[in-house]
């Protein structure tokens, strides 16, 4: 039996929830991809709190409405380096959340890197 898109997903993300734990050193980063948005957020799974976000909604993307969806997704990744270096938090562990680490997701997460996060 053949499992359905969303379906297949869940279980990577399962598979890779397992394996990635943020702490309050390194807080992970969980990616969520709808149609036409991107969004990340940083938590610490130790204390069970989501400490800051970014999405392709905020004001300062939304409004630019320039680019396509990769650019966009990059232009998430610098936000959320920026929010993270505020917080004061450099080192963090990156959750695809069961996408493929290409295309959009791939462009957030260089993008925080280029911010100077590290994973």
């Amino acid at each position: 039996m053949s499992l359905s898109k969303t379906e297949r997903r869940k279980r990577i993300k399962l598979r890779i929830r397992k394996k990635v734990l943020g702490t309050s050193e390194r807080p992970r980063v969980a990616v969520f991809r709808s149609n036409k948005q991107i969004y990340a957020q940083v938590i610490d799974d130790e204390n069970r709190k989501t400490l800051l976000s970014a999405s392709s909604r905020e004001k300062e993307i939304a409004s630019a409405d320039k680019g396509n969806k990769t650019e966009q997704a990059a232009m998430v990744g610098k936000l959320l380096a920026s929010k993270c270096k505020q917080a004061g938090i450099e080192a963090i562990v990156f959750d695809r959340g069961g996408y493929k680490y290409h295309g959009r997701v791939k462009s957030l997460a260089e993008a925080a890197r280029e911010g100077g996060l590290k994973f």
